[in-house]
């Protein structure tokens, strides 16, 4: 009887040694400021085991790309002080991961986690743009009483100095609009990707040399990715966020990334495995450049 490696997509000892691996993934188990509904602290483990079952073989790429080397850290442990805590132990974590110059892979858990990842990548690169798939734009300067809320996670980006594209949004605040339009932030929605033919110029043309790379999985519809705290209809299509991966991969230099928010739906596994393809397809992408 054979076990299967505890790490994602089971890859066996020599292509997942951090050593020598290109790719990190680590794991962030963190919902505490979720506001609809909670469960994303169980997306980094749902993930893991339907990643377990995604081939090595990719049929678009014509390769196998485990080979270049998946490291797996540990899951990184909640801090109960609250979410600014959690944040500055996240920027410590992946800044470890980064001076080492690996490509670092944060999977959540909820989308506050960003700033953290973000503030770590900047350390190196300092001329970032973060490209973020998401429903929501994410910009409210506080709810619920927390800054570090999901809800603020890319107003947290912004302060760091980062260039933010949002695509895919079709749910906005009054208050995140003033921002956005104040600050010359702006969003490509849902609606345009799919009836304007110039929105992926427009996406490239707001993106910089270097981008971090940030999927909230409610980017999708939910009628592909129903497990997530803050479904919203109307969403992207698996090929619409793929290509847009592949896109920026070969125009552009991804040195980061994220999946965030996917919060298992018992009994049904269609989320955790749309987010471990995604990955896989991400590192496929990343690699053949």
């Amino acid at each position: 009887m054979t076990s299967t490696p505890n790490n994602y997509f089971a890859i066996d000892a020599e292509h997942s040694s951090y050593d020598s691996a290109k790719f990190v993934i680590l794991p962030i188990p963190y919902d505490a400021t979720a506001s609809f509904k909670t469960g994303c602290r169980n997306g980094p483990s749902a993930i893991m085991a339907a990643s377990h079952h995604v081939e090595y073989y990719d049929d678009e790429l014509a390769r196998e790309y485990h080979e270049v080397g998946i490291a797996t850290l540990d899951p990184l442990e909640t801090n109960a002080s609250g979410p600014e805590a959690m944040h500055a132990d996240i920027f410590r974590a992946a800044k470890r991961v980064v001076d080492d110059g690996k490509f670092l892979i944060g999977v959540g858990g909820e989308h506050s986690i960003t700033s953290g990842l973000v503030r770590a990548v900047m350390s190196q690169h300092k001329k970032l743009s973060v490209l973020q798939i998401d429903a929501h734009l994410d910009l409210r300067d506080k709810y619920q009483e927390s800054k570090f809320s999901h809800a603020c996670a890319m107003r947290r980006v912004l302060e760091l100095g980062a260039n933010v594209v949002p695509v895919g949004i079709r749910s906005v605040s009054l208050e995140e609009h003033t921002f956005a339009k104040r600050n010359k932030i702006k969003p490509i929605s849902a609606r345009e990707c799919m009836f304007e033919e110039d929105s992926l110029n427009r996406m490239m043309d707001q993106l910089g040399d270097t981008v971090y790379v940030t999927i909230d999985i409610d980017g999708f519809d939910p009628s592909l990715a129903p497990g997530t705290g803050t479904p919203e209809p109307g969403g992207l299509d698996w090929y619409q966020i793929t290509g847009i991966l592949q896109l920026v991969a070969a125009e552009k230099k991804i040195v980061a990334a994220d999946i965030v928010e996917v919060s298992p739906i018992p009994g049904q596994h269609v989320t955790e495995y749309l987010a471990a393809r995604l990955m896989y397809k991400l590192i496929g992408y990343v690699t053949q450049t």
